[in-house]
């Protein structure tokens, strides 16, 4: 058994702790929130032995080995250090980081001490968004000539949520690092890598109430993000990303190539893990829905589809740790999403295009 500390408890409460707890090599040990009265809550609620409001002092248990972070992005680069600095095992929520250099600075760390670390890039373990990788892989489409991602979604479009830090760039909110943290991690997954790109990132919603004082606050996260990619061998990719429209199909990427067509897309609003269904077509054929292999489904279904998509993340996570073989994801895909990201802000700021670097 691994013992594993959980850092942060709003996704972690709903998906962490669940996920972990379900595992069949996993045991949490350990549960930290910054309120002390709300580490005990928690703790008594789910059973785990030990709880604290003091990071370090969960660090210095010897049996725990391995911590997932699920705060807020802006705690994920001081926490992470710690983490790694004390020898444990990482699994870090995405975005990774508040920029690119801080993600760096995590990985190297990792290497440098041989720790498996990982960035919950779920969409690579979801049984449909696996087969479209297998259809692509097998030359479904032949020659890829365009791609189109649209990720449209309504949780941020009610002027009554409160500000708080997703209202805030420079703590790490807004749709880009939300949603654009998975997007870009997927499309190296299943496309190769982005040579340069232009976005414009928008905010609809300009202020927000402050819960504390009443207030209103300025907002100045992105909410509308609209990007254009450059792939390898020249390959156009349009992404479209909303947390402000009423949409009927959520997230959805559609795949036109010499040889066919390929789309995946969910209409589920209450469920961004669940209902993803695919369909194809050859050249001058009509769509047929393409029916996902059952060695590719999940074992068993949770009410929460992040559940399902987590643990397999924890599997591979496990994995590496059992083995001590570096995984992927590891901290490098993080970096990589975190690089594209923040060069999406500088394509914004300074309305151009802008070529990727490599690192």
């Amino acid at each position: 058994m691994i013992g594993v500390a959980i850092v942060g408890s709003g996704f972690g409460q709903k998906v962490h702790i669940p996920a972990f707890s379900s595992h069949h090599k996993t045991k949490i040990l350990s549960i930290y929130h910054r309120d002390i009265k709300q580490a005990h809550s928690l703790a008594r609620a789910y059973n785990i032995p030990h709880h604290s409001d003091n990071l370090e002092e969960i660090l210095a248990l010897p049996e725990v080995q391995a911590v997932s972070i699920s705060t807020p992005p802006f705690l994920h680069y001081s926490m992470g250090k710690q983490v790694l600095a004390a020898g444990k095992h990482l699994l870090l929520e995405k975005p990774t980081t508040l920029n690119v250099t801080q993600a760096k600075e995590l990985y190297q760390l990792a290497k440098q001490k041989n720790i498996i670390a990982t960035v919950d890039f779920e969409f690579r373990f979801v049984p449909a968004w696996q087969y479209l990788h297998q259809l692509l892989n097998n030359n479904y489409v032949g020659n890829i000539r365009l791609i189109k991602i649209d990720w449209l979604g309504s949780s941020r479009a009610n002027t009554d949520r409160p500000w708080n830090w997703y209202s805030q760039r420079e703590q790490g909110g807004g749709a880009l690092g939300s949603l654009g943290s998975h997007a870009f991690d997927y499309i190296s997954w299943l496309f190769g890598e982005v040579i340069r790109l232009n976005a414009y990132l928008t905010t609809a919603i300009t202020q927000r109430r402050d819960p504390v004082d009443g207030e209103l606050k300025v907002v100045n996260s992105d909410d509308n993000c609209l990007i254009s990619l450059e792939l390898e061998k020249g390959i156009p990719c349009q992404v479209c990303i909303s947390a402000v429209v009423q949409a009927k199909r959520t997230h959805a990427i559609e795949v036109y190539g010499d040889k066919g067509t390929l789309i995946i897309a969910s209409e589920n609003q209450k469920d961004y893990i669940y209902g993803f269904r695919v369909w194809g077509c050859e050249i001058g054929g009509s769509f047929t829905e393409l029916e996902i292999p059952k060695q590719l489904l999940f074992p068993q279904d949770y009410t929460d589809g992040r559940i399902s998509a987590f643990l397999r993340v924890v599997d591979q996570w496990v994995n590496g740790i059992e083995t001590q073989k570096e995984i992927v994801p590891s901290l490098k895909q993080g970096v990589y999403s975190q690089l594209l990201m923040d060069l999406c802000h500088q394509s914004s700021h300074s309305r151009t295009w802008v070529d990727v670097p490599s690192w």
